[in-house]
């Protein structure tokens, strides 16, 4: 798990220096896209949301989804978002949730929280923090925040059932689970799942719908459910799997229409 999180740290951090040099942020890590945008990441937010905020919040994307515009966010509310990158969720989560509101964000890696802090700095906006820390130790006490977001990061833990009892651990009774994620369905090649780079692009560590589930769980969430957003078939597994030294056409068809993005809500019982 150690090998993965630094892995994690290399890339993002890269993607963090290659936005503010003026470039892309390539696309969930991945090697194979350096420059190019993935099937995963790409045409998330809307031109309104994108002209709301920074031009290198939104450069420095890399998420699978767009969980702020489904997380029925209202005013008030205070907001985490695990793996916050550059801050384009918590700066809209901040929006949302206006100046009674908070959003805070949490990340790991140096580059990243740099810029998202010259992000918050350009957008203006007071209700915002990002913390320092790893989403398998959330730096927050219990019961804190009202609704957990998150953007294709939580596959990226090499222990997701921490992640998740740390998000129950964190929200209010009665908060909510609300996150976009790279999720499986059906059985996945082996050698998808060794690969370190593809684990680093959004693929190797997702988990299946059903273990998704499972996890939550157990973690103590109710209210779980998984709504497609995206499904990748044929052309998108091959720009997953282009530079990766495996059988690309191959394991292309193997995982075609397999791996989607997910919106996953849950709710912590009123009761805890």
């Amino acid at each position: 798990m150690s090998e993965i999180k630094e892995i994690v740290k290399e890339k993002y951090g890269a993607a963090a220096l290659r936005v503010v040099s003026g470039g892309g942020a390539s696309c969930c890590g991945g090697a194979a896209f350096e420059g190019s945008c993935d099937p995963i990441t790409s045409n998330l937010y809307d031109a309104a949301q994108e002209g709301e905020l920074p031009d290198t919040a939104v450069l420095a994307s890399l998420g699978c989804g767009n969980p702020t515009a489904l997380a029925e966010l209202k005013p008030g509310e205070t907001v985490l978002d695990l793996g916050s990158g550059g801050g384009i969720d918590v700066l809209l989560s901040a929006k949302r949730v206006g100046p009674t509101g908070k959003a805070y964000g949490l990340d790991m890696t140096s580059e990243m929280l740099t810029l998202a802090e010259e992000n918050k700095r350009k957008s203006g906006l007071t209700n915002v923090e990002f913390l320092r820390g790893e989403i398998e130790n959330i730096p927050l006490p219990d019961n804190a925040v009202d609704v957990i977001i998150s953007n294709c990061v939580i596959n990226l833990s090499g222990d997701k059932d921490k992640v998740l009892r740390e998000a129950f651990r964190v929200l209010k009774p009665g908060g909510r689970f609300a996150v976009s994620d790279v999720v499986v369905r059906g059985d996945v090649p082996p050698a998808i799942r060794k690969s370190m780079e593809l684990w680093v692009g959004c693929v190797a560590g997702a988990l299946s719908d059903s273990d998704y589930t499972a996890k939550l769980t157990s973690a103590g969430f109710h209210d779980v459910s998984i709504e497609p957003t995206r499904v990748y078939g044929v052309d998108d597994a091959r720009a997953f799997l282009t530079g990766q030294g495996l059988d690309t056409e191959t394991l292309s068809q193997d995982i075609d229409g397999k791996f989607i993005s997910g919106f996953i809500r849950a709710t912590k019982p009123v009761n805890r």
